[in-house]
């Protein structure tokens, strides 16, 4: 083989471990034992509806080859700086060696005693195609269909337990950066620090948050929730994502934190919207991440637990759509929405009640809403008529004429057509914030 990839997924648990930092451990021994790091790690993230994920449901890959031309500093591990690669020379490689450090990583830092672990790798000399990617981020792929196209691809691979991590690991091979990506670089604490509170200065992050305008969901300053940091017992400290990877450098030497053990600089795929697709109301099934439009039908309205609903239709069908109390003040904007709107929800599908979970919605055009100001004013007497009650109408006292209707204005709405996201603290990692470029 003159390269191969390495695609690993599903070893860490909601008590702990995580993925990003297993790629780190193969990328230290693979260097220690003279391969060499093509092109940024990878972290991609997958499907986020699907009902078996652990935290950020990302898998990783890394292209081992050997190395030629200038390198690019990727990460610092134990106090030594990794590089990686962009070009090769025509050198062999060893992926017998390879698969036997992939699996020595795996057995020493997978949660393989969690019920809900179950480790993947595989290691192939070409990419899977980008089918399979998208698949794998938008719906929901079976591990026969896995198995099937790495045995017609000559593939080395392993899964534990019920080899689901196969799914992610494939999938992540399987992604291009061509059309759009993003960068993250994650520091990594000290292990005897893992599991307790962390210290990350917030004065710090906001001001890298000014000053390094390429990054992005650093801070939500109306929440005051400091993005960088993970609320896990993982062994991350914090992650800065951004569009430029040298600026995501100058960014994380300005956060003030405690100690940084090691760090890692990624290529990924959040941000992007990559797990949206367009779809009719009635071609929206559960588990999928959708972008769908329609006229608001039902008005907004709040359940038990803060969550404001509310419904919309278009010529195949109707559906909810959820601002979650998560969502926080976003869910204001919602309920200034009314019926008669045209809207464009983005978001996941929750199973039951079938719902879109909405991650950013755009207003398409606002119905206009009318208020009363004053009862009519019969046009002989000149004096306001008295309402005969409820949806009755009107009379003049004095000549017994009668009107249906008051004197109205319209009414300001208090939104506009245009786009709204929910706030950092509640974002997906695969959302494109309004930050990032997007279609008008």
């Amino acid at each position: 083989m003159k390269f191969i990839w390495i695609g690993v997924d599903d070893t860490d648990s909601r008590t702990g471990g995580c993925t990003t930092f297993v790629a780190g451990a193969i990328i230290e021994r693979l260097v220690a034992n003279g391969f060499d790091i093509i092109g940024f790690p990878r972290l991609v993230r997958l499907n986020p509806n699907v009902p078996w994920k652990t935290r950020g449901n990302g898998a990783i890959s890394i292209q081992v080859g050997k190395g030629t031309g200038n390198k690019t500093k990727i990460g610092e591990i134990g106090n030594k700086d990794i590089f990686c690669y962009f070009n090769m020379s025509s050198g062999e490689i060893d992926g017998k060696r390879v698969k036997e450090i992939v699996e020595q990583i795996i057995m020493e830092h997978s949660r393989l005693k969690d019920e809900n672990t179950n480790p993947g790798f595989v290691i192939l000399d070409e990419q899977p195609d980008l089918e399979m990617y998208y698949k794998t981020v938008r719906e929901i792929v079976t591990i026969d269909e896995i198995e099937l196209l790495l045995e017609s691809l000559n593939a080395i691979y392993k899964g534990y337990k019920n080899r689901r991590g196969l799914i992610g690991a494939t999938a992540s091979v399987s992604w291009r950066s061509e059309d759009d990506k993003t960068y993250e670089i994650i520091s990594y604490r000290e292990k005897k620090k893992w599991g307790t509170k962390r210290y990350v200065d917030d004065a710090s992050t906001k001001k890298m948050d000014e000053t390094c305008t390429s990054t992005f969901d650093n801070y939500d300053y109306v929440n005051k929730h400091n993005r960088l940091v993970p609320s896990s017992p993982c062994p991350i400290l914090y992650g800065i994502r951004g569009d430029n990877a040298e600026e995501l450098v100058t960014a994380k030497d300005m956060i003030k934190s405690e100690k940084v053990d090691s760090c890692m600089l990624f290529e990924t795929n959040q941000g992007t919207d990559d797990h949206l697709q367009r779809k009719k109301i009635g071609d929206i099934q559960p588990y999928l991440s959708v972008i769908t439009g329609g006229k608001i039908v039902k008005n907004p309205y709040t359940i038990e637990g803060g969550h404001v609903i509310f419904t919309i239709k278009d010529s195949t069908g109707t559906i909810d759509c959820a601002a979650y109390e998560p969502t926080k003040q976003f869910r204001n904007k919602i309920r200034e929405l009314c019926t008669g709107d045209l809207v464009e929800v983005y978001g996941g599908i929750r199973e039951k009640p079938l719902t879109i979970n909405i991650e950013k919605i755009r207003i398409k055009h606002l119905e206009k809403q009318f208020i009363k100001i004053e009862n009519p004013i019969c046009p002989n007497c000149g004096k306001h008529m008295k309402s005969k009650g409820t949806r009755q109408g009107f009379k003049c006292v004095k000549c017994g004429t009668k009107s249906k209707k008051p004197i109205i204005k319209e009414k300001k709405r208090e939104i506009n057509i245009g786009f709204y996201e929910v706030p950092v603290c509640a974002r997906r990692h695969l959302s494109k914030p309004l930050k990032r470029t997007m279609e008008p």
